[in-house]
């Protein structure tokens, strides 16, 4: 089966800041394993991709798959002061996204949609509160009982999706919410689609493949922002994708060994996962939910278009993805291109191959 390129529009590369985790040539090389054609970064490398001169350097050289960074919505993505929107989109960012982080001031935020929107560009929102997260790092489920583990409520995400889809109704600017992870803000973004709001969201194959509930060990593996969601939020999850209201998304995020081996509260969030993304967002969506081939791909190459400068044309051209059904192989992160094995898949079945 072909399709045209597929895009993942959420990934980490680490570069420049912690180049032992992931550097430009081992991202683009996983990504190419993975089956895309084309990448996005986010701009929470050291320094923050809040420059010109930022953007630039991620647009050069020659890869395996198509670069194009996304650059920050705030300088120094602190959350303060609007960046030089007009200046990156002019550079070439595909978009602004403070990620890993969530613009909290109000006022900071509606600033940064009206000036994107007169450039006819999206806004990706982290949206977490940190005022409601206050310190989690799990949903409630029994693990954190039994560990005594600080829970992230629902609302943290719920909260900040509302807030945004009210500036978003205000400015008119395009607004994608990323790594959506609950029921109720998959119900948020379904009723401002309807509402006929500009407005998208990305769903993580591991939020579609876990559930909190499922938890039993003191893995930071499964440690991520935000967090795994609970039962009836993959079941949600699931369902917008086979809906057409979620696109997919890797938000792929090496870390070093170090940083991932003291359980959930001493941890970095996130894990890789671009070289499983195709098989196991197969899997889960066309295998397990029935979802029609053709639109399971199109949430890999045409929804992610949108949101991005430039769109379809500038991502990928005439690249294609080609997916082969072979008998059911396990997952074996030791053969990864990615300088990273922070990664709970390995040794799940799948059955296709790039």
């Amino acid at each position: 089966m072909t399709f045209p390129g597929f895009i993942d529009v959420h990934v980490h590369f680490r570069d420049p800041g912690m180049t032992a985790a992931e550097d430009t040539a081992s991202g683009a090389l996983a990504a190419k394993r993975g089956g895309f054609a084309a990448v996005v970064t986010m701009p929470n490398t050291n320094p923050a991709g809040d420059s010109v001169a930022w953007v630039k350097r991620q647009l050069e050289g020659e890869w395996p798959v198509k670069i194009i960074p996304s650059a920050c919505i705030t300088k120094g993505r602190l959350g303060r002061e609007v960046a030089d929107l007009e200046a990156l989109a002019e550079a070439g960012c595909a978009f602004f996204t403070d990620d890993g982080s969530y613009v909290a001031d109000t006022q900071v935020m509606r600033e940064a949609m009206e000036r994107a929107a007169a450039l006819n560009m999206c806004i990706c929102e982290h949206a977490m509160d940190p005022k409601i997260q206050a310190g989690g790092v799990i949903r409630d489920c029994p693990l954190a009982h039994s560990l005594n583990l600080p829970v992230i409520p629902a609302a943290a995400e719920t909260a900040a999706i509302a807030r945004d889809l009210s500036l978003c109704r205000d400015t008119g600017c395009r607004l994608h919410i990323q790594h959506i992870s609950t029921a109720q803000g998959v119900e948020l973004v379904r009723r401002a689609q309807a509402e006929g709001l500009p407005v998208t969201a990305e769903a993580t194959p591991h939020h579609l493949l876990f559930a909190c509930e499922e938890l039993t060990a003191d893995d930071a593996n499964f440690k991520m922002a935000p967090p795994l969601g609970n039962r009836e939020d993959r079941a949600e999850l699931r369902k917008a994708v086979k809906d057409g209201v979620l696109m997919f998304a890797t938000d792929h995020a090496p870390h070093p060994a170090a940083t991932k081996a003291k359980g959930f509260l001493g941890s970095a969030n996130g894990i890789i996962g671009l070289e499983a993304a195709v098989p196991l967002t197969y899997r889960i969506m066309v295998e397990e939910e029935r979802m029609p081939v053709e639109d399971w791909a199109k949430a890999w190459w045409d929804m992610p278009a949108w949101i991005v400068q430039g769109g379809r044309a500038r991502l990928g051209g005439n690249a294609v993805t080609t997916i082969n059904k072979v008998a059911p192989y396990t997952i074996n992160i030791d053969a990864w291109a990615s300088r990273s094995r922070n990664c709970p898949y390995n040794g799940l079945t799948v059955g296709i191959k790039i």
